[in-house]
């Protein structure tokens, strides 16, 4: 077979969320790149220079090297093979591999002697080599390492974060021999300012991704269980943590609500590979209950404190805005956010709850979650009681007094976010 140099070839880019269509639009910029995804909405939207996400410049949609499309057959001149579909988990927290099954079959339906096929979903250890390439192998009649390759590239993009774009941030780099992984260091080289990683293996880079994520899971379980400690022992978790960082060694987390594809995901597609091996996960397991169980703990101290203001038997009745939506601040991505939980919770207890978030789309939250959000900020409404679930830029500015004046006499400001000094308000993490 013909070497083939993957650096000169047309790359295709299937999935084009948060983390596809900003890779597409970086390797448009050094190769042709036909960008692919099977939401026909969401390809009619880019070809008018529409980001619903907000993370790409509308003036990079608009390049001559780049093709929106929704159409497999645009698909076959590439060589170059790159998928970025989620990989979430189901109702019972296991993995869900439905989306990057079906992206292995549709490439490999397109794929010719000497394609390679890069993933950046993030999986378990093993699952890139154990699961896409038999179905690459599969529907393609090519057999893996002779006439087709494959490499692993994880995704690091942070929505929202404007300070760390893809370019900015270190790449790791792998593929299924010595030479591929070369090859797929070469082609990432070309738009990653950063610099990469080789990673000596598939298995090693699908690792190091998944524990990324593990890892600063379980330290914010941490903070979480501290948080809950020192409330009950009325001292301020955050002059705890302003004391404690001022060592050289302390790594500064901090409390919250951990929704979001990556963090509060992930560690269930480790823990899953430990139990196929017949190995418990413990410690991670230990993490994820206790940060999944944060929207509950939240809601029971605001309905403690709206009890006891307001001399209240139940909250059946109450009237309480909830400030954000989405799973992170300043950005639109509504996906696994644990604000729907607090809602959830409140709302089965009699409480009245209103959700504004300038951020979303109020159709898609209520699609996903049957939640109905306010259009704009409650100015003439009167509540019992304010949670602020979510740190964007636009409650940051907001003043505590006008917040307050959105209140019955007896309300109450929960602050999951610590966004105002523990003074200012009735409860914060």
């Amino acid at each position: 077979m013909k070497k083939i140099k993957y650096t000169e070839e047309k790359i295709s880019v299937i999935g084009l969320g948060y983390v596809g269509l900003p890779l597409a639009i970086e390797f448009s910029k050094k190769q042709e790149v036909v960008a692919f995804d099977i939401d026909k909405n969401r390809i009619n939207q880019l070809k008018k220079g529409v980001d619903k996400t907000q993370e790409v410049n509308k003036k990079h949609l608009k390049t001559k090297s780049l093709t929106f499309t929704s159409n497999k057959h645009d698909l076959k001149e590439s060589k170059v093979f790159i998928i970025t579909v989620p990989t979430p988990i189901n109702s019972k927290k296991e993995p869900d591999l439905k989306p990057l099954k079906e992206a292995s079959k549709l490439v490999a339906s397109c794929m010719t002697e000497g394609s390679l096929v890069i993933y950046e979903s993030t999986v378990y250890p093993g699952l890139t080599e154990e699961v896409c390439v038999p179905i690459l192998e599969k529907y393609s009649n090519l057999s893996f390492n002779k006439t087709f390759f494959c490499g692993y590239s994880p995704e690091r993009i942070n929505p929202g974060d404007n300070s760390r774009k893809l370019s900015s941030i270190t790449k790791i780099v792998s593929g299924s021999n010595r030479e591929i992984t070369s090859q797929v260091d070469q082609l990432y080289s070309k738009i990653i300012k950063a610099g990469t990683f080789k990673a000596s293996s598939i298995k090693v880079a699908e690792a190091a991704k998944v524990i990324e994520n593990t890892q600063r899971d379980l330290n914010i379980a941490l903070m979480n269980e501290l948080s809950i400690l020192f409330n009950h022992l009325d001292i301020d978790t955050h002059e705890v943590l302003s004391a404690a960082k001022t060592k050289w060694n302390f790594m500064p987390f901090k409390p919250g609500l951990v929704g979001g594809h990556c963090i509060g995901v992930d560690p269930y597609y480790l823990t899953h590979k430990a139990k196929s091996v017949g190995l418990k996960a413990d410690v991670i397991m230990a993490g994820r209950k206790t940060n999944d169980e944060m929207p509950i703990y939240v809601s029971k101290e605001v309905e403690k404190e709206l009890l006891s203001n307001s001399k209240r038997l139940t909250l059946k009745g109450t009237k309480i805005l909830i400030l954000g939506m989405t799973f992170k601040e300043d950005c639109k991505d509504i996906r696994n956010t644990k604000v729907v939980d607090i809602y959830k919770e409140l709302s089965k207890k009699g409480a009245l709850v209103k959700v504004f978030d300038p951020w979303v789309d109020v159709l898609e939250v209520e699609r996903l979650y049957k939640v109905k959000c306010l259009k704009s900020f409650p100015i003439k409404k009167k509540f019992d009681g304010i949670i602020i679930a979510v740190a964007h830029r636009q409650f940051k500015k907001l003043k505590i007094h006008k917040l307050r004046s959105l209140l019955h006499e007896n309300g109450i400001i929960y602050d999951v976010k610590s966004i105002y000094p523990r003074s200012e308000t009735d409860g914060s993490l």
